[in-house]
């Protein structure tokens, strides 16, 4: 037997069903103050965009908090430089999107070879 998505012991359907208003209490404190203080205009405007398409929707907004009503769908989340592609799993929800584009590249050192630093002179070539 598949083990179902529960959050804090509600299904996805039964989230997806719940007002907004309950939702909001079943979250962590920052996303709850987050939400009851209102969506700003930016936040609105992925939302209705959500609402209103099927495919993917591209955006700036990396301070949205993921609602039940945005799992399954495909989010090209910016990240400075370009649009990361989040797919929305039931997991995500209450997290921002930001966290799921990342900024920062991980850094990948090169190998130290002929004439790449200074400390470089003393590593054996072989």
């Amino acid at each position: 037997m598949p083990r179902v998505f529960t959050y804090r012991g509600y299904t996805i359907e039964q989230l997806k069903r719940m007002p907004l208003d309950e939702f909001i209490k079943l979250l962590p404190a920052r996303q709850r103050r987050s939400l009851k203080r209102g969506l700003t205009p930016a936040q609105q405007k992925l939302l209705k965009k959500l609402r209103r398409t099927n495919g993917p929707v591209k955006t700036h907004c990396r301070d949205m908090i993921i609602l039940p009503e945005m799992v399954g769908r495909t989010i090209y989340v910016y990240n400075g430089k370009e649009f990361v592609k989040v797919e929305i799993k039931p997991e995500m929800i209450g997290h921002y999107l930001g966290e799921f584009a990342y900024t920062c590249k991980q850094v990948r050192h090169g190998k130290p070879g002929v004439g790449a630093t200074r400390s470089s002179m003393y590593v054996p070539l072989k």
